[in-house]
C-alpha cells in the first residue's frame, strides 16, 4: 500500500480561509468536539506560515503540555535501553524539555548550531516530493498538534511528539542529517512516481523504523520507534530482516499498527554505506531496474 496522504488526516479549507481536519471514525479524538476544534485551529495557524518566517507560535494548553510530559517521561529510560548511540548523542546535544512542548521555532534555533536543520509547520498533507525535497534544504515539515489526551502513549498519525522527540533528536546529529539530506536530494533527482515511492519506502524502513546492531544488542534509530513508548518495547520481537534496498523499497506496510517487518543494519556505518550510498546515486533508471526484478512483498 502507498498513499501520499498517509501521514496526515485530510484537510480542507472553508470559505473564510480557515482549515478543517477530517479525522477518521476510529481516531481517538473523533467524538471530541473540543479536540477537533483544536486540530482545526492548529492547522489554520500552520497555514499562515510563509517561507522565510519563523514557525508560528502555538499556544499550547496545560492538557497538551501534560501529554508531552507523560510521553517524554515514559521514553527517558526506554531511550537509554533501546536507542542507538547516535540518537542518544543527538538527544543530549538538543536537550529537549520534558515538562513542556517546545515551539518549532525554538527547536529550529537549538538545531541551527548543531546541524543547520530547521522546522517548517505543516497544516496537513505535505506532498511527498515537497516533504522529502525540503530535506535537501535542511528543512523538516512538522505538524504542531498533540495526540488525544485519552491515549497519550498512542497516536494513529505523527504528531508534534513524533516530529520533535523522534525526528528532532536525530536532526541534532550530523551523521543522521547527512542521511536526511541524501534522501532529499534523491527525491529531487528522480522524476517518476514509482521511483519517488521507492525512495520514500527506503526512508520508511530506515529513518522512520530502522534498527541496527550495536555491541551485540538490537537498537533502534528510526524516529517512529523512538517516539512510541509502546513500539520501542515491542520492536525486538518483530520479523527482523537484513538491510536490503530492494526489499525495503518494495515492502508493503500498514501505518495503523506496529511495524512487524524491520530491516537491521550491522552498524551505523553500514547504514551510511548502503542506504546513504543508494540515495546518493539512485536514478529513475536504476530504481526501475530494481523494480523489474523484485516483486512487492506483503
Amino acid at each position: 500500500m502507498f498513499e501520499e496522504g498517509q501521514y496526515f488526516a485530510p484537510v480542507t479549507a472553508d470559505e473564510d480561509g480557515s482549515l478543517k481536519v477530517h479525522l477518521g471514525a476510529d481516531h481517538p479524538g473523533f467524538a471530541d468536539p473540543a479536540y477537533r476544534a483544536r486540530r482545526d485551529a492548529l492547522a489554520t495557524l500552520a497555514s499562515s506560515w510563509r517561507p522565510g518566517q519563523p514557525c508560528p507560535t502555538a499556544e499550547y494548553t496545560d492538557d497538551e503540555h501534560e501529554v508531552w510530559r507523560v510521553v517524554s517521561e515514559a521514553l527517558v529510560t526506554k531511550h537509554r535501553a533501546y536507542g542507538c548511540r547516535e540518537f542518544l548523542d543527538g538527544k543530549e546535544s538538543l536537550g529537549l524539555p520534558i515538562d513542556r512542548i517546545p515551539q518549532l521555532a525554538e527547536v529550529s534555533e537549538w538545531l541551527a548550531p548543531l546541524t543547520g536543520f530547521s522546522y517548517r509547520p505543516a497544516a496537513g498533507l505535505v506532498p511527498l516530493r515537497d516533504f522529502y525535497g525540503a530535506l535537501a534544504d535542511k528543512a523538516f515539515w512538522s505538524t504542531q498538534y498533540v495526540r488525544h489526551h485519552s491515549v497519550p502513549l498512542y497516536t494513529p498519525e505523527p504528531d508534534v511528539l513524533h516530529e520533535v522527540v523522534g525526528h528532532g533528536n536525530t536532526l541534532a546529529n550530523p551523521r543522521f542529517t547527512a542521511l536526511y539530506e541524501l534522501a532529499g536530494q534523491a527525491s529531487r533527482r528522480v522524476r517518476t512516481t514509482e521511483a519517488l515511492e521507492f525512495v520514500s519506502k527506503v526512508f520508511w524502513f530506515t529513518l522512520e523504523f530502522g534498527v541496527l546492531w550495536e555491541a551485540g544488542e538490537l537498537k533502534a534509530y528510526g524516529a517512529g520507534i523512538l517516539s512510541s513508548p509502546g513500539e520501542i518495547e515491542a520492536f525486538r520481537g518483530m520479523n527482523i530482516r537484513p538491510l536490503d534496498i530492494a526489499a525495503m523499497g518494495t515492502q508493503l506496510y500498514d501505518i495503523t499498527d506496529y511495524q512487524d517487518v524491520l530491516y537491521v543494519a550491522d552498524s551505523f556505518t553500514q547504514l551510511e554505506d548502503v542506504v546513504g550510498g543508494f540515495w546518493a546515486e539512485c536514478t529513475d533508471d536504476s530504481i526501475a531496474e530494481i523494480l523489474a526484478r523484485t516483486p512487492a512483498h506483503a
